[in-house]
């Protein structure tokens, strides 16, 4: 959907700051994978270990307004354009580790009205890489596991739907398992038709 990844690097640097911790290095491609793809409370249980930095840690990501980072997102090209096609033929879901900022991002981009469902980290008891969040979007449209399409560009994206049953496509991430993969949105459109 978009590239965050300078949006999400800028709300975890914030909070390091909040914490009088210093920067995240961009250099750490670990801390940077994990800052990228895993939903809100395990990355600060991963930055912040200790019970009592974490609920701090926790409280001031509470208080940042993302609305301020939104401007740092940038959608994929073709992103709309396709959802301008699947809309009304398909059921759209957005599933994410995003926490709270997901409906702030959807609407900051006009782009809430395509989605039937957007079930973030906070709506589950186990975020990706678990199957839940995947299971309830299943659940919510009736529908089973291989009537579905999960496109996702990460290795969280990946396991969640192995875990799930569902049919993976790798978006720009051709080193991960998938059915398919594809490097513009437009291209699932080949996948959908019979």
């Amino acid at each position: 959907m978009f590239d965050s990844f300078e949006a999400n690097l800028a709300f975890y640097q914030r909070i390091m700051g909040m914490m009088g911790r210093k920067p995240l290095e961009r250099s750490d491609e670990e801390q940077m994978r994990i800052l990228h793809t895993y939903a809100n409370r395990e990355v600060l249980e991963h930055f912040f270990p200790v019970p009592g930095d974490l609920a701090e840690a926790l409280r001031c990501a509470a208080s940042i307004d993302y609305r301020d980072l939104v401007p740092l997102m940038v959608m994929e090209h073709g992103f709309r354009e396709t959802l301008d096609v699947l809309r009304g033929h398909v059921e759209l879901a957005v599933c994410t580790n995003r926490s709270t900022s997901m409906d702030t991002v959807l609407e900051s981009f006009d782009l809430t009205a395509y989605f039937s469902l957007v079930m973030t980290a906070a709506k589950v008891n186990n975020p990706k890489p678990h199957p839940e969040p995947l299971l309830k979007v299943l659940e919510h449209f009736g529908i089973e596991p291989g009537e579905a399409l999960f496109v996702g560009d990460s290795a969280v994206d990946s396991m969640s739907a192995e875990a799930a049953g569902v049919p993976f496509v790798a978006y720009k991430a051709d080193h991960l398992p998938a059915l398919a993969r594809i490097d513009h949105h437009g291209s699932v459109l080949d996948l959908l038709r019979p």
